[in-house]
């Protein structure tokens, strides 16, 4: 996908989360926040995937570890949510590892546990 429409679709998916965040308020669960924002993006007709698998590449080899990536849009969006009291660079570091194993080029890092979604919202282009 073209980087434009990579512009365009990451603003949709921030727009769907800041309507629940706005319905929501911070102070729940992670996973509350993730089953809200697929609704959200279902009900505005933008395809997405829950708890997608990221195998781990090690020495060439894929290793299934468990790692998952909370939403993932249109198979090129990686959408990493946290319900913490701030984000840290270690969140930042997991996002950057994510895009990296999935061969992805845009992520999006949001912190629901804020009172204003913008200020714990992050976006990274690899």
């Amino acid at each position: 996908m073209e980087i434009a429409k990579l512009n365009e679709l990451t603003k949709k998916i921030i727009g769907c989360a800041i309507e629940v965040h706005k319905h929501l308020g911070p102070g729940l669960l992670e996973s509350a926040y993730e089953e809200c924002l697929s609704y959200e993006l279902n009900i505005n007709g933008i395809f997405n995937e829950r708890q997608v698998a990221v195998p781990v590449i090690y020495k060439e080899v894929k290793l299934d570890a468990g790692y998952r990536i909370d939403i993932l849009v249109k198979k090129e969006v990686v959408v990493e949510l946290k319900s913490v009291e701030c984000l840290s660079p270690i969140h930042e570091a997991q996002i950057l590892t994510q895009l990296k194993f999935s061969k992805k080029r845009i992520g999006l890092l949001m912190n629901f546990n804020t009172l204003k979604l913008t200020d714990q919202l992050r976006r990274f282009i690899k």
